[in-house]
């Protein structure tokens, strides 16, 4: 896997050279081939409730989708491929269709608390849950209601870690509560010492 060596066309190379950036990315591509996802990308992955997915239609547009569910709901199958169920939405189905004319994929990760964004380029494939209903087990969310209408498998042929700059820092509610949870109670705290002093106040 050697994102840079797949990125880097030969129009790109060009805009490089002319910007004064290609020795820089020369030395990169000879330095960045993976063998897989190491353990840190599985752990990131495995954290993600959302990610965004471009595909490339017979419109000559690319699409972009952004696919959400519970914390974890992007499964690891091996360090060369995960997937996901696919809910039920709006009912397009713009990138399932694209899919089938043109399998590769562009996939983009973003933890905001973390300021961190993995990009992956993957050949996807779409398998229905009655034709492997082993893997279906292995990738459905648990506790967590949804409408499946089948699975997305990637089959990942390189990815790099973007730079974190201008990722503006976001916290989900599930996030912030453990941080406001000493707050709270400290504020719990003094609401009952004023209770209680209140109390006193009215038996003098």
């Amino acid at each position: 896997m050697n994102y840079s060596k797949l990125a880097f066309t030969e129009g790109i190379k060009a805009i490089q050279e002319r910007m004064g950036s290609r020795n820089t990315y020369e030395r990169v591509e000879k330095m960045s081939f993976r063998e897989g996802l190491t353990a840190v990308e599985a752990g990131f992955v495995g954290q993600m409730d959302s990610f965004y997915m471009a595909s490339y239609g017979d419109n000559d547009f690319p699409y972009i989708q952004h696919r959400g569910g519970p914390k974890g709901f992007v499964k690891i199958i091996d360090n060369q491929t995960i997937g996901i169920v696919d809910f039920r939405g709006n009912r397009q189905y713009i990138s399932v269709g694209n899919i089938a004319q043109n399998p590769r994929v562009s996939l983009i990760l973003v933890s905001y608390p973390m300021q961190a964004r993995l990009k992956i380029y993957a050949q996807a494939e779409v398998i229905e849950i009655r034709d492997n209903p082993d893997l279906y087990e292995l990738l459905k969310p648990e506790d967590y209601k949804f409408r499946p209408e089948r699975m997305l498998i990637f089959h990942i042929k390189a990815y790099d870690w973007n730079c974190p700059q201008h990722i503006t820092p976001r916290y989900t509610e599930q996030e912030i509560e453990p941080l406001l949870q000493e707050q709270s109670e400290y504020i719990k705290h003094l609401e009952n010492e004023v209770k209680a002093l209140k109390s006193r106040l009215a038996g003098s």
